[in-house]
């Protein structure tokens, strides 16, 4: 019962995520139409651009992360190891950071290449359920409501970065 109070009065988890999510939705809406003018190499042209922001913003990088070091290492070499360790996570933030940057771009570019290429448009909800997947946590979505299209929006944003993105799908039709 308190829960419920609770819920009523402050919203649920999900509400208050949906309602966090929201102004990029509407960020992404409001470039639809500037989207919509793009030629289609334009709209190609816009990857490259999208790679080379997220690689001016990981140059600091390059070059300090060469070497791995190996799985038993030396106790002289363990400070090197706590410097790699950080130095990866600071690059894997940076990268994170700059692809939060570009997101409500990327997405209202995937928007308009669904509608060009599949005759398919991203809705609101998919934009959202794209979203909480990009930040890598389950997006529970009804029959019918385009989870693979869904799907479209966060490996296009993540393998931005040239690291790769694996899907998986419980659903032989969909593999």
């Amino acid at each position: 019962m308190i829960n419920t109070l609770l819920g009523k009065v402050f919203g649920t988890k999900n509400e208050r995520v949906i309602k966090a999510l929201m102004p990029n939705v509407l960020a992404i809406n409001a470039l639809e139409p500037e989207i919509q003018k793009l030629t289609d190499a334009e709209l190609r042209a816009k990857t490259d651009e999208f790679r080379q922001r997220i690689q001016e913003r990981l140059s600091r990088f390059r070059g300090a992360n060469t070497e791995r070091t190996e799985s038993t290492v030396a106790p002289e070499q363990e400070d090197d190891l706590d410097r790699t360790k950080r130095l990866e996570k600071e690059e894997y933030d940076a990268l994170q950071e700059a692809l939060n940057e570009i997101l409500v771009e990327a997405f209202a570019v995937v928007r308009e290449a669904g509608r060009r290429v599949l005759n398919m448009r991203h809705f609101d909800v998919q934009m959202i359920g794209g979203m909480v997947l990009h930040q890598g946590t389950i997006s529970e979505m009804k029959t019918g409501e385009g989870k693979t299209l869904v799907a479209t929006l966060p490996v296009y944003l993540n393998a931005l970065s040239g690291r790769g993105v694996h899907v998986v799908t419980v659903n032989d039709y969909l593999a």
